[in-house]
């Protein structure tokens, strides 16, 4: 999980890092922003989406910070490391931040996932 400022909004992302109490501060030099990123999954599943889950987003990322509540807590059970399991994650990773810039699409993954199961 990410979230960036540009620089000069660095201190809304130290208050971020002070009130969880976790994660780290890069520079993203692509865009030329900084980030706050959390990437330990006991971390998130105990510290942030309880937040997220107590005091909901009113923007438009509401929804993306749902299904990112509801993936976490599919891979703290370990549903990714069944086939189904993962392919359900991979297809609710696919639903946020449509807008965004992908790696691989969902669709490509879940056409090599069905291939690794036939």
């Amino acid at each position: 999980m990410s979230v960036s400022q540009n620089g000069d909004r660095l201190e809304v992302l130290l208050l971020m890092q002070e009130y969880f109490g976790c994660g780290s501060l890069r520079p993203d030099r692509s865009d030329k922003t900084w980030k706050w990123e959390v990437r330990s999954l006991p971390l998130l599943v105990d510290r942030v989406v309880p937040h997220f889950r107590r005091y909901p987003l009113l923007s438009g990322k509401r929804r993306d910070s749902e299904l990112f509540a509801d993936v976490c807590q599919r891979m703290a059970r370990g549903e990714h490391r069944y086939s189904t399991g993962l392919m359900d994650i991979v297809r609710l990773s696919g639903e946020m931040n449509p807008s965004g810039k992908r790696g691989y699409a969902p669709a490509e993954i879940l056409r090599s996932l069905a291939e690794m199961k036939a």
